[in-house]
């Protein structure tokens, strides 16, 4: 491994932890309906364990409304199960082979609940990306000690490195700046 495998490693890893924490927020609701609420829940169906999203198809034809439509009619008790089961907050209605998910408008006190968990969430990613710099700057001393480096440029990769972790850090408290104000805003 040389510096720039280093690098990059680092970045694609950091990038990683950053993609992680969005997706997470995607599932954590705002009181619009997003087929990111439901889609990973797991449904059993056909024996085993699968995502809603592969089971059905979600859309949202009003702001607050979530309507899944499972591709096999046979499966809608089985999705309306999960559902229930899910802690998502929302029961769904069945009406024939489509269950309607209405949003229920957030209270004040849900809200500030939200928004510590994604305080949670935003301090998970950061850790991960810290840890991604700490394996970096390992591989970095790994290869100096081999010869690979000089004094210098270890110096030169690890002030490289901090600037990958405080980019990616900064990220994550834009993307949680973003998401509370999403969340707070009635």
């Amino acid at each position: 491994m040389n510096r720039d495998d280093i690098l990059l490693e680092s970045e694609m890893s950091m990038e990683k932890s950053v993609d992680y924490m969005v997706h997470e927020f995607a599932a954590v609701r705002t009181g619009k309906a997003s087929p990111a609420l439901v889609e990973n829940v797991d449904v059993q169906a056909y024996g085993s364990a699968m995502k809603l999203k592969q089971l059905a198809l979600i859309t949202t034809p009003e702001p607050r409304l979530l309507v899944v439509q499972p591709f096999d009619a046979g499966t809608v008790q089985d999705i309306e199960r999960a559902l229930k089961e899910s802690n998502i907050g929302i029961t769904p209605n069945v009406d024939g082979k489509i269950i309607r998910l209405p949003i229920p408008e957030l209270s004040e006190e849900r809200r500030k609940d939200l928004v510590r968990s994604l305080g949670k969430m935003a301090e998970e990613a950061r850790v991960r990306v810290r840890g991604n710099r700490h394996t970096a700057l390992d591989e970095a001393k790994k290869l100096k000690t081999k010869g690979g480096l000089s004094e210098d440029e270890l110096h030169d990769l690890e002030s490289e490195v901090q600037k990958l972790t405080d980019r990616f850090v900064k990220s994550v408290d834009d993307h949680l700046k973003h998401k509370e104000t999403e969340i707070m805003k009635v």
